[in-house]
């Protein structure tokens, strides 16, 4: 059984509800919604999946869809809130799924993301269908409790899928742009629906310039005429929810909620979603996206990580650095002309000081303030709140390869003022020929892993995190789920002087920077008073 298949046989139930349904026929643009074109859009997201999810969801339709249709060629009677919430958890279903996809992956992949968020918001049309079903007091009349419900069938599940599907074959800065957009608009509808009518205006306004963009990136993109004209005819429907907009602010009311009903909703339940769903049936694309396979550590704490997380997990050899020897990131820089001081670092890293000065951005210091409350705590990524200067000193310990599951594991343990400040486990994967730092952060039933990649900038190194092409990149890995954060960093080292380094390390969150901290590094043979 197969979504396809329920949604073909649902257009000839759809047709005799059109014919013998009591109720009026603007009714049927949600019917259509729920009925057809949720599986068939359900049949393309999921073609390729071979989980158990998509194995078993058809069955789980059956009596959403029975429960759909029943309400449809009856009255109102006892049982309407039953079944609607029949097809409400059957959308919760939907909703688990998406979000399942989205930790498979995390905050790459901007077009499966989109995806995703489609899958999740059709379970908030079927809250909006129970409301109606139910008539819950929602603020809103029957009328535009119903028409929200619709909302959240097309705007937020349709056109995110569609644009999803459309950035598996052309992705630009304008795609980025029109893609956030289509995120963040339906909330931005709703709530402009709720507070303000000048929200709502200024919502229909960014959706504008979402939809025109995508309406431009489908003759860019190498797609169908049907899918071309799905996106235009979504152009013209949204300048009449700007019309309609414009009425509610001023009062000058030009476009009735009857032509909004008639023209709006028709285009909107038959151009664009009719047409695109066809159009992307006859030219699927699949997913570029790939299954992270790097290697992983599998030691998780508990509710103190601290050096605690060591024990029993340490065994007797002795490792002096970070790194064994420099020359197996061979390639990505060269050890004949990086500063023999920084290949010394990391090779014998027990044999230098550290100073760190951490900055917290500004706007970033109340989230830093309450996360310190936190990281004491738990003993791990425990940094100062203040910028002072202090010494942060550190041993490594070998960590038993069969207790991490990776190689040639070491902890390198941090501490300011005999307060653990990080424990981090170091080691090392290739991947498609490319050497890659492996660190991982245990955390309480988690894991935060940092690959990064190293680059020579004459005799400086820098390791990142921020190259959106490979796997490099910072996760957190929970369960059975491998999942990129939208952080990134940045380690920047160079030498000053012989046996004096410099390192900058900076971090962004959603590409916002919000923490950098300034480390100098002395050998200890070196006198240095700080």
């Amino acid at each position: 059984m197969t979504f396809r298949n329920i949604g073909l046989c649902n257009i000839l139930i759809v047709l005799v509800i059109a014919i013998i349904g009591p109720h009026p026929w603007y009714f049927m643009m949600l019917t259509v919604a729920q009925l057809i074109y949720l599986p068939l859009t359900l049949h393309l997201v999921m073609e390729s999946d071979n989980g158990y999810i998509p194995r078993y969801l058809p069955y789980l339709a059956i009596p959403a869809f029975a429960a759909v249709i029943f309400l449809e060629i009856t009255n109102d009677t006892a049982g309407d809130t039953i079944f609607a919430v029949i097809y409400f958890l059957f959308t919760l279903f939907i909703a688990g799924y998406g979000f399942s996809r989205f930790l498979h992956r995390g905050f790459i992949h901007l077009e499966e993301f989109l995806i995703d968020i489609g899958l999740i918001y059709i379970a908030i049309g079927g809250g909006w269908f129970v409301a109606y079903e139910a008539n819950i007091d929602t603020g809103f009349s029957p009328m535009m409790t119903w028409l929200t419900g619709i909302h959240f069938h097309y705007s937020a599940f349709l056109l995110p899928v569609f644009t999803g599907l459309l950035g598996r074959l052309y992705k630009s800065a304008l795609y980025r742009l029109a893609g956030i957009i289509v995120i963040v608009s339906p909330i931005i509808v709703a709530l402009g629906i709720t507070f303000s009518t000048s929200l709502e205006l200024l919502s229909v306004i960014i959706y504008i310039i979402g939809i025109y963009g995508l309406v431009y990136i489908s003759f860019k993109a190498s797609i169908n005429w049907l899918n071309r004209a799905s996106y235009a005819a979504l152009g013209v429907a949204i300048i009449f929810s700007l019309v309609y907009a414009f009425g509610n602010v001023t009062g000058l009311y030009t476009v009735t909620i009857n032509f909004m009903l008639l023209f709006h909703g028709v285009t909107n339940s038959i151009l664009f979603a009719a047409a695109g769903i066809i159009g992307w049936y006859a030219q699927l694309p699949f997913t570029r996206m790939q299954r992270l396979s790097f290697p992983v550590s599998r030691i998780r704490g508990k509710g103190v990580i601290g050096e605690a997380i060591l024990a029993d997990r340490t065994d007797h050899k002795t490792y002096k650095g970070l790194v064994d020897d420099m020359s197996v990131y061979e390639g990505d820089i060269n050890t004949d002309t990086l500063s023999p001081d920084i290949i010394d670092f990391y090779e014998n890293t027990n044999r230098y000081r550290l100073f760190a000065e951490v900055k917290w951005r500004a706007w970033f210091k109340p989230f830093a303030a309450v996360y310190r409350l936190i990281s004491r705590y738990v003993r791990q990524v425990n940094l100062p709140f203040s910028s002072k200067k202090v010494e942060m000193s550190g041993n490594i310990f070998s960590v038993k390869d069969d207790a991490d599951g990776r190689n040639e594991v070491r902890a390198w343990v941090r501490k300011i003022n005999k307060e653990t400040t990080f424990v981090a486990l170091y080691s090392s994967h290739e991947e498609l020929g490319r050497s890659y730092m492996n660190i991982a952060l245990p955390l309480p039933y988690a894991s935060m892993v940092g690959v990064l990649e190293l680059t020579q900038y004459e005799e400086a190194l820098q390791l990142s995190s921020t190259n959106k092409v490979n796997n490099s990149g910072i996760y957190l890995t929970f369960g059975k789920y491998l999942f990129r954060l939208p952080i990134e960093e940045q380690f920047y080292v160079k030498e000053v002087e012989t046996g004096i380094l410099r390192a900058q390390h900076n971090m962004w969150i959603f590409s916002l920077p919000f923490l950098k901290i300034n480390y100098d590094i002395y050998h200890q043979d070196l006198v240095k008073h700080q």
